[in-house]
């Protein structure tokens, strides 16, 4: 069978990866997909279960630090697209390993950019997509949003880890000619994020009545952005973004943690049969990280402008399909928090 594209996507098994593999795969039978994942704690291929039969799909277990492998893999499948989300993500990670998230986010991704400028000498064609995080820009006030002109301010040393790979990725276009667009986006939700970030968390101890941690004064801010909403953007921007642009994604859902987990604390009584009131006896103020950034904020007017994108689901419903999906899936939500999670879990939180 012959495929008028071959793509990359690196980290296909993690959260955003599996719903963007899933939605490539099955809208563009015409692309070969291949999903590059290590297969961490946070990469799970049972995420993929309905589509790894799939003709154009192609699933390699390996490390974007392996330079063999991805010179293997570019000569085997001549990569017309690179879609990189590999990539170290949780920043309590990274304050207690900074060197995994440097070697993963900053050398891992100047490997993948080094192989793909050798395949693609002079490219006609061919894009490099490198996704990363708001949290590169720092801090805002209680004003204001992160534009794409907005300074890099990273305060973490995940943050900053991938503020360095972003930074690659667009040396490597004005310096090589390499062509590459960056988006950077706001925090995602919705199925199969793994429970060690706050949604998940929140849900997963509610439903054990657990302890549910709230950092500092819990009054830190956050843009929700669905995950299925980012998949769609992300999708866009591969096939229709600029060269050498950045664009930013945002769910413009802005929300303090503690109003957060207020409200998902009244979903689950809801859902599962509770009084109202009963989740929220649960909360904790523990101590705060480290560096906190105090609050985020997302202007995707870009690409609304530009693209003519823009969410599609809303916070309230997104989080009720959420907080569902995790109730519909406990036995996925209980085989990744067993072991080496609960570890982790205990020895941070508890």
């Amino acid at each position: 069978m012959s495929f008028t594209q071959n793509i990359l996507i690196t980290g296909g098994a993690g959260f955003i990866g599996t719903h963007l593999v899933k939605r490539m795969v099955k809208l563009y039978p015409q692309y070969r997909i291949v999903n590059l994942d290590l297969l961490t704690y946070a990469g799970n291929l049972s995420n993929l279960t309905d589509v790894e039969n799939a003709p154009n799909y192609v699933f390699c277990k390996g490390d974007i630090r392996d330079h063999v492998l991805l010179e293997g893999l570019f000569a085997t499948y001549a990569f017309d697209g690179v879609i990189h989300l590999a990539a170290e993500s949780h920043v309590d990670r990274s304050i207690s390993n900074p060197m995994a998230f440097v070697e993963t986010n900053i050398l891992g991704t100047l490997n993948l950019l080094n192989v793909a400028k050798a395949h693609w000498d002079k490219p006609t064609h061919q894009r490099f997509y490198h996704i990363s995080t708001d949290e590169v820009y720092g801090s805002l006030g209680e004003t204001g949003f992160f534009t794409e002109e907005t300074a890099y301010d990273p305060r973490s040393p995940y943050s900053a880890s991938k503020a360095g790979s972003d930074m690659l990725v667009r040396a490597y276009h004005h310096t090589f000619g390499l062509p590459t667009v960056v988006s950077n986006c706001s925090n995602n939700y919705g199925p199969y994020q793994f429970p060690e970030k706050l949604i998940p968390l929140i849900i997963n101890n509610i439903c054990n009545n657990k302890t549910l941690p709230v950092y500092g004064d819990g009054l830190y801010t956050r843009d929700w952005l669905w995950v299925e909403d980012h998949a769609a953007a992300i999708d866009l921007i591969y096939h229709q973004g600029k060269i050498g642009e950045t664009y930013n994604i945002g769910g413009n859902n802005e929300r303090r943690n503690i109003e957060l987990v207020h409200y998902l604390c009244d979903v689950m009584d809801e859902l599962l049969g509770r009084s109202q009131g009963t989740s929220r006896q649960l909360i904790t103020f523990v101590k705060d990280r480290p560096g906190h950034d105090r609050r985020y904020a997302i202007d995707a007017s870009k690409l609304k402008n530009e693209l003519n994108w823009e969410p599609q689901v809303n916070p309230e419903d997104g989080l009720k399909m959420t907080a569902q999906w995790y109730l519909d899936n406990s036995e996925w939500l209980e085989a990744v928090t067993s072991g080496a999670y609960q570890q982790y879990y205990e020895s941070h939180y508890l």
